[in-house]
């Protein structure tokens, strides 16, 4: 296990790089530049930023990818931080070669604001949302779905999917408001935007006040996020326990006499829930890392408008930055659920 945890990292880097080749090839295939304008700049304005954030520079050399040889003392041979004069780039340093890869530096267009800044301030409000909203998706969408697959055909079953229905077929754009307008504004139950408390954060991302005066903010935008991924869920769930329930394993374990409870709990449930297990873990990464019409719609300031603005924007640092922390997400959301597959299916190994 640890040898395959092990190899699956170190896949990571190579992983992160192909996907920061593929992105930085499409972002600069896309026609226009960060500084491009309805009404155009002089050109010695656009010559100074050119040169100032290097776009005038060899594709290879604005990627970041290349070396050059400089004198550094012994002491910094080991030094993998970034400085503020160089950029936030990755560097390192091999012999008397010093090495750069990526720029994480200032945002094109909040100069004043670098990529691991935005990262700082949003990130961990997004990663908020996305917890509380799958953690709603999966309270709604298992039972819903176990429930729905155990009295099939019956009211709880059309009942359970017909929220899912609902779940699938109207999107955050329409809930959102109607929460807004309905809790929010109607009946005053809860703030109808805005977010809670901010740092100091626990493990970077749980703020330390959780009371009222945090969730009171939180509940509405959690609710219509996770409502929509908790009939994914409950879904995929009922399908693959009334698959589950008809095989021939299922039925020895009725005809030894075993109580339906554990029928159920210890030979059913297991295997109907590693098809669910496999989607939670993109589900989990594209929570975490900001959704642009629920954070717009609630006025919670996290990453999903950096997701969007910054393509748009041309934006270059922030798309590459935001690109490969959902990269990262991703992959270790993916790990995580092949290790779980491990305790669902004992057949399943990774010696």
């Amino acid at each position: 296990m640890g040898r395959y945890i092990v190899r699956r990292l170190l896949y990571l880097v190579v992983v992160l790089f192909v996907v920061s080749v593929i992105t930085f090839g499409l972002m600069h295939a896309v026609p226009g530049g960060p500084f491009d304008r309805e009404k155009a700049l002089p050109p010695d304005i656009m010559e100074n930023l050119n040169r100032r954030y290097n776009l005038d520079q060899p594709i290879v050399v604005q990627y970041g990818l290349y070396m050059r040889e400089v004198l550094i003392p012994k002491c910094q041979d080991t030094h993998w931080l970034a400085t503020t004069e160089d950029d936030a780039m990755i560097k390192f340093k091999v012999g008397n070669l010093y090495c750069k890869w990526m720029n994480f530096g200032p945002s094109y267009r909040s100069r004043s604001r670098t990529v691991n800044d935005i990262f700082r301030d949003q990130l961990p409000i997004s990663m908020q949302l996305g917890v509380m909203a799958l953690t709603v998706a999966l309270i709604i969408g298992l039972p819903s779905g176990i429930l729905a697959a155990l009295k099939q055909n019956t009211i709880f079953d059309y009942l359970g999917m017909s929220i899912a229905i609902f779940g699938v077929s109207v999107p955050v754009i329409v809930l959102g408001p109607l929460m807004v307008y309905v809790f929010g504004v109607a009946l005053g139950w809860f703030p109808p935007t805005g977010w809670g408390s901010q740092p100091p954060y626990i493990l970077g991302f749980i703020p330390r006040n959780l009371g009222w005066d945090y969730f009171k903010y939180a509940i509405m935008p959690a609710v219509a996020l996770g409502l929509g991924s908790s009939a994914i869920i409950a879904r995929l769930t009922r399908a693959s326990l009334l698959q589950v329930v008809r095989e021939d394993y299922i039925r020895t374990a009725r005809a030894k006499g075993l109580r339906e409870r554990l029928v159920i709990t210890q030979h059913a449930l297991k295997n109907s829930l590693i098809p669910v297990v496999t989607i939670l873990g993109p589900m989990f990464a594209a929570l975490v890392t900001g959704t642009f019409v629920t954070e717009l719609t609630f006025g919670i300031p996290g990453m999903g408008r950096y997701f969007v603005t910054s393509i748009t924007n041309r934006d270059y640092p922030v798309i590459m930055g935001t690109i490969l922390l959902y990269a990262i997400f991703l992959v270790i959301a993916n790990l995580v659920v092949d290790l779980i597959y491990a305790y669902l299916d004992p057949r399943i190994r990774y010696d």
